[in-house]
């Protein structure tokens, strides 16, 4: 077995981007991978406006002590294109109006008093305050957003306010996933003797559109050599990865590793975590394959610490690695000797306001209850033994699932 930084460096380091793009109106971004690096247009904002409600005058009218008094020429709203300032004048301006010419200061309207027309202020007053210059938040020709970003709503917002109304991005990455035992049967149809609900599907479409994936579904397929060979050949030429459930361990009826070294080639097998020691990554031809644990539990957590980042890469994200969060350990644990464990938790708060994690008290690997209680993984480093009070490291699966 391998540990899971060697698994994770060997998949990202043979993982290459897919290429295509398209271009997509800013509601249809959300969670894609920016393809392009985007340039700034224009200026944002395009001009100097002011920053407060208050009052535009020309700073050097103010004595650095003492009263004015400047006379009121205009108003000047956002959205207004105010006239010159005289000497002598202030204007009354609004959060986001343009600055009129010949004025270099914004002055709050706090600071100020107004009595028939006429505006008292004392100084001294700061040229340029309250006022945001052109291109305070981008310049043009800037780079405003990197290509490999996964959009979010604060990158779309950046693209609207410098006037754009599409981004290129990345295809979506078309993923094959298919299910493997005879045991399984839909949801929604009755079960036969010795028959389960086929969760992983589920489980595997619903993680694969977190990551935006173009699905190719094959269902379940029946624990037979060569329909599991002739379904991986389908899905090698249909798609840009394959996804299976099931079928990589050793079992009697485990059929998918040989089929794998059968058609390709086994790059990994057996990762030092648990849950989710049995998984496979390999090639099918040249089409990449993820051979993910039949346990419910096993295949989520496999896909979340390995899959997702490898998904991600292909479509060419930047995305950083995600850091754990430091917490104090409400439970007492002995971790498995050879292998990091991931167990499935909650944190809360003290009243101290520091970060506590408790444990799901049924860890096991088919305890599908344990991840949908959870909102976070405790990690067990391998061969450790864990009391309460110890400070450990959590990953959020806010983060792992994003």
């Amino acid at each position: 077995m391998i540990n899971i930084e060697q698994a994770l460096e060997q998949l990202l380091n043979t993982c290459q981007p897919i290429t295509g793009s398209e271009q997509l109106a800013l509601k249809q971004c959300l969670g894609r991978t920016l393809a392009k690096t985007i340039i700034a247009p224009i200026n944002s904002p395009p001009f100097a406006n002011s920053a407060m409600d208050g009052y535009a005058i020309i700073s050097s009218d103010i004595p650095d002590h003492g009263q004015c008094s400047l006379t009121l020429s205009q108003t000047i709203a956002a959205g207004d294109c105010g006239q010159p300032l005289s000497s002598g004048y202030a204007a009354r301006i609004l959060t986001g109006a343009p600055i009129p010419p010949g004025a270099d200061c914004v002055v709050i309207q706090e600071d100020c008093r107004v009595t028939d027309n006429q505006l008292t202020l004392s100084g001294p007053v700061k040229k340029a305050a309250n006022i945001r210059p052109a291109g305070d938040d981008i310049t043009e020709g800037s780079t405003a957003l990197a290509a490999g970003l996964r959009l979010q709503a604060q990158h779309i917002a950046v693209a609207a306010s410098l006037g754009l109304r599409e981004l290129p991005v990345q295809r979506r990455l078309r993923v094959a996933i298919l299910t493997t035992g005879d045991e399984l049967q839909p949801p929604g149809q009755p079960l036969g003797t010795g028959q389960i609900y086929n969760s992983n599907q589920a489980t595997l479409t619903a993680l694969l559109q977190h990551c935006h994936c173009e699905i190719i579904d094959y269902g379940i397929l029946a624990d037979d050599p060569a329909l599991i060979e002739n379904t991986l050949l389908d899905a090698a030429a249909s798609a840009d990865l394959i996804i299976s459930s099931g079928g990589v361990s050793v079992g009697d009826r485990d059929y998918l590793k040989a089929a794998v070294e059968t058609l390709g080639q086994l790059e990994l097998w057996r990762i030092a975590i648990k849950p989710g020691k049995p998984m496979a990554f390999g090639y099918i031809q040249s089409t990449p394959f993820f051979g993910l644990p039949g346990n419910p539990v096993s295949l989520f957590i496999t896909f979340v610490l390995l899959t997702r980042p490898y998904l991600l890469r292909r479509q060419g994200s930047i995305e950083r690695a995600i850091s754990p969060v430091h917490a104090i350990a409400r439970f007492d644990h002995h971790g498995p000797k050879y292998r990091q464990e991931y167990l499935r938790a909650r944190l809360q708060q003290e009243t101290n306001g520091k970060n506590s994690v408790i444990i799901y008290p049924n860890q096991g690997s088919a305890v599908l209850s344990s991840a949908s209680w959870a909102d976070c993984l405790a990690i067990i480093p391998m061969d450790s033994h864990i009391t309460e009070g110890m400070a450990i490291d959590v990953l959020p699966l806010s983060a792992l699932l994003s």
